[in-house]
């Protein structure tokens, strides 16, 4: 077992297996810690909730998380990006959102992108994620969004079968893209089903979101190394 502690934070029990999956092929000496606030995709999704009071509770979980002395954070929720970002401005480890290394290497591939989705409360958030991370890399690729109805309450129903082939379906009528993304963590797992259906590039957050965590803790290693 490597130092490495990583602490997952989910708003939704479906993203748990995708993670931890990716972390087991990818990064199996790391230890990870799950937190699981299902609530918040709840109250996100009936508007029960204002957008105020969902903010402090996602960066009360990061101050929570924060106690359990991990080297860094990884939220696997992408309805909460503008929230996870004021969560990693007040911490000294490495806090991330669930899309933004996707989006970074989504801007390689070309300007044109198709992001599939199946959680439609996180769309509007998530492209303007998109539409910031462009600016701020001087990209030119411009988000299209395309919805796989039905295949999130497939999924919740148990029936992955029903929810791998709905994202398929999806991206198999996508031709003018350059890149087709799988827009959350819980879509990660119809991924081998997706690149069956399609000769496009696929990106899932969750491996990239682990190549990124791992890029950003060698980087606060080595800073902490040279001081």
């Amino acid at each position: 077992m490597s130092d490495e502690r990583i602490v997952l934070i989910h708003a939704t029990r479906v993203a748990i297996d995708p993670i931890e999956l990716a972390m087991k092929n990818n990064w199996p000496e790391a230890e990870i810690v799950s937190i699981l606030e299902e609530g918040l995709s709840i109250d996100r999704a009936k508007k029960s909730a204002d957008l105020s009071a969902l903010d402090d509770r996602i960066i009360g979980l990061a101050r929570y998380a924060e106690q359990l002395n991990p080297t860094g954070i990884l939220y696997t929720c992408s309805a909460f990006g503008s929230s996870i970002e004021r969560a990693a401005a007040t911490s000294n480890i490495p806090i991330l959102k669930p899309n933004e290394s996707m989006f970074e290497l989504a801007f390689q591939q070309g300007t044109r992108i198709t992001m599939i989705y199946t959680f439609p409360p996180a769309v509007a958030g998530m492209e303007q994620e998109f539409r910031d991370a462009a600016r701020d890399l001087n990209s030119s690729a411009k988000i299209k969004s395309v919805y796989a109805e039905g295949a999130l309450d497939a999924l919740k129903a148990g029936n992955v079968q029903k929810h791998d082939n709905v994202i398929a379906r999806c991206a198999a009528n996508i031709d003018d893209a350059d890149v087709i993304l799988l827009a959350h963590f819980s879509m990660a797992r119809a991924a081998k089903k997706v690149r069956e259906n399609t000769s496009l590039p696929v990106l899932t957050s969750p491996e990239t979101a682990i190549a990124k965590m791992k890029k950003c803790i060698a980087n606060a290693l080595d800073t902490r190394s040279t001081k």
